[in-house]
């Protein structure tokens, strides 16, 4: 029997930049691989390792600068490279599509899903616009989207992070291609939601019988949803093989250092014992009572309230985590700290003196005390201005530092974020992701800040740059004291970095508390919920997830903000019919500090987390119900 072709073949690819006033310097230097039908190849690596440039030659592409100067990329045995402009257009139609990792940036936000989500199949003439539809329709269920018949009418905007990424793949699958090409593509969800997307990619993967490059550096959802692996550094392989070979017995030692950058499981202990050496008696932050939202509502209210009735306290030299899906109000709340978004109730302290609502209307000083690091550096930092002018300014601004004493400033801190002094001159552009974040954090730190706002700083960083920016902070809050509110979707990273947790959902803190307290049971059911959604790094685990109570009642659900009631009601798998959905859940004390709400006691939620969580089939439950027949008729 002979063996099938590849569908893509990389052999001996190399990719170089050519400066216009140096020599070539080579990126990609000598990859090989194959990607099998039916199979799913993954590209890991750090940042700069090389995996969406080689991903790229597949469609015959290099970014601006870039150029193929060896080897063969063939898709369906024909090189990409060498074949001419219009028969590549043709085959990147038919043949092989692209998932970028951002949906959001992918869509138009001007035009309807399904118009977009058909355009190419009907533009390159492979469907009327009329079959293009049906196929669509047929992918929306595919990929268990909400209302499938209906979801093609909807604007981007009106979908969920989520939804709008299984949107993508629909987009990419329309014309049915041999290749898809998977770039990141939930390197920026929630947990919940990429075990959501990943559990629909792998579904679709199989049933539409394409083959696929994955490209991320996130080992843990590689071994979910990958056959083959393969390792790269520096635009070289340094190991490839099957998945369970490379995730159970790696050999290369960089291979190891990537799994060892893994985050572990989210449990307790995992924190670092804070000093006592930066406590005071008032909190440096604390919000009270609050409420928020956006638009204007009657009575001076919001007209969507997207926080109800918060209290959070930040220490002194204290890190607050702030944990939740997207849409939970993580980032609101961040920003009524800031003073970006007034609170309609309640009120802001710092350092136990109450902050006025609107940024514009507080004090610089106070301004100073509260730096927010945003979560993209690409779009915080000015790209004109050098490195060091983004981190002088609020040296200049805040404390009047000009001149001399601001440059020796300015190399302190870059020295302080473990940034080389020659960067001083470089603009962002000129940087990495993780160097870029390091300024963006530099720019909060000029300020001399009590409190920092962290707003997902490590979302979009690979796994060794994302644990390398945890160290920096780790080292920052001990020598300088500063406390930092870290808001993230990623629970394993916050309990290995936060003192306590706000666990929040949509809108209303459900559970919060120290780390040891929040990650032991009893837990809240929506917080065991993202517990165990975090990716472990073992084939077969995402099957097994799957099968669990709170993922069948919780994974598919989405955050809905409710007037009345608790809000994890319709996905909780504790709930109680005509209590939970009339009732605001009661404030639990579990421990000092440690606050869980909910209807049922604390007894009853920590024996429900000790019963098997395997969910029953229909054929299992009617064997349960036979046997508690008999007792009772006994």
């Amino acid at each position: 029997m002979s063996k099938k072709q590849p569908i893509f073949e990389c052999r001996d690819l190399k990719i170089e930049a050519r400066p216009w006033d140096a020599p070539p310097i080579p990126i990609v230097k000598g990859v090989s691989f194959d990607v099998n039908p039916g199979e799913v190849v993954a590209l890991i690596g750090e940042s700069g390792s090389g995996k969406t440039t080689i991903s790229l030659a597949s469609l015959g592409y290099t970014k601006p600068g870039l150029h193929f100067s060896g080897g063969e990329a063939l898709l369906l045995g024909k090189d990409m490279i060498t074949i001419d402009a219009e028969e590549k257009r043709l085959r990147r139609g038919e043949h092989v599509a692209y998932l970028a990792q951002s949906a959001a940036a992918t869509f138009n936000p001007a035009l309807k899903i399904g118009e977009q989500v058909t355009e190419s199949a009907v533009l390159h003439g492979e469907m009327s616009q009329e079959a293009a539809n049906i196929r669509a329709e047929e992918l929306y269920n595919a990929l268990e989207l909400p209302d499938p018949d209906r979801i093609g009418g909807r604007y981007p905007h009106q979908v969920s992070g989520g939804q709008l990424q299984r949107l993508m793949a629909a987009m990419a699958l329309v014309e049915k291609p041999s290749l898809l090409v998977l770039d990141e593509p939930t390197t920026a969800l929630d947990v919940t939601t990429q075990i959501e997307v990943l559990k629909a990619f792998k579904k679709v993967i199989e049933e539409e019988g394409s083959a696929a490059i994955y490209v991320t550096h996130d080992l843990a959802v590689v071994a979910q949803i990958a056959d083959h692996i393969v390792v790269l550094y520096s635009g070289e392989v340094m190991e490839q093989g099957p998945v369970e070979e490379i995730i159970n017995r790696p050999k290369h030692a960089y291979t190891k250092r990537l799994m060892a950058a893994v985050r572990p499981s989210p449990e307790a202990g995992q924190g670092i014992a804070t000093s006592k050496e930066h406590m005071r008696d008032v909190p440096a932050l604390q919000v009270k009572n609050v409420s928020a939202g956006y638009g204007r509502g009657a009575n001076g209210q919001p007209a969507v309230k997207v926080l109800r009735d918060i209290n959070v306290s930040v220490e002194r030299g204290h890190v607050v985590g702030v944990i939740g899906e997207s849409g939970c109000g993580k980032s609101t709340l961040a920003r009524v700290m800031a003073g970006l978004l007034p609170a309609s109730e309640g009120e802001v302290l710092l350092d136990g003196n109450v902050l006025k609502p609107a940024l514009q209307d507080r004090a610089r000083d106070e301004l100073q005390l509260v730096q927010f690091v945003f979560q993209m550096a690409d779009t915080a930092l000015n790209p004109r201005q050098t490195i060091g002018d983004i981190i002088g300014r609020p040296l200049t601004f805040y404390q009047g530092i000009t001149g001399r004493e601001r440059r020796e400033k300015v190399l302190d801190i870059m020295r302080m974020v473990e940034l080389p002094p020659e960067f001083e001159g470089r603009q962002p552009a000129e940087l990495s992701g993780g160097q870029k974040q390091r300024v963006n954090l530099a720019r909060g730190l000029a300020a001399n800040p009590e409190v920092l706002l962290c707003d997902e700083v490590t979302s979009a960083l690979d796994t060794i740059v994302g644990a390398n920016v945890i160290k920096l902070l780790e080292r920052l809050r001990k020598e300088t004291g500063v406390s930092f509110v870290f808001i993230s979707h990623d629970l394993s990273t916050v309990s290995s970095f936060a003192d306590e947790i706000v666990v929040l959902y949509a809108g209303r803190v459900v559970e919060q508390g120290p780390v040891d307290e929040v990650l032991s049971p009893p837990f809240h059911p929506y917080t065991r919920l993202l517990i165990t959604s975090v990716p472990e790094m073992r084939v077969g685990w995402l099957e097994d997830t799957m099968e669990t109570r709170e993922a069948a009642a919780g994974i598919a659900g989405a955050v809905e903000i409710t007037e009345v009631g608790c809000p994890f009601f319709n996905r909780c798998p504790l709930k109680i019919d005509g209590v939970c959905d009339t009732q605001a859940p009661p404030i639990r004390q579990h421990a000092k500090g440690h606050q869980i709400a909910c209807h049922h006691d604390l007894d009853e939620i920590e024996e429900s987390e000790h019963q098997p969580q395997k969910v029953l089939t229909g054929y299992e439950r009617a064997l349960v119900d036979e046997e508690a027949a008999k007792v009772t008729k006994a």
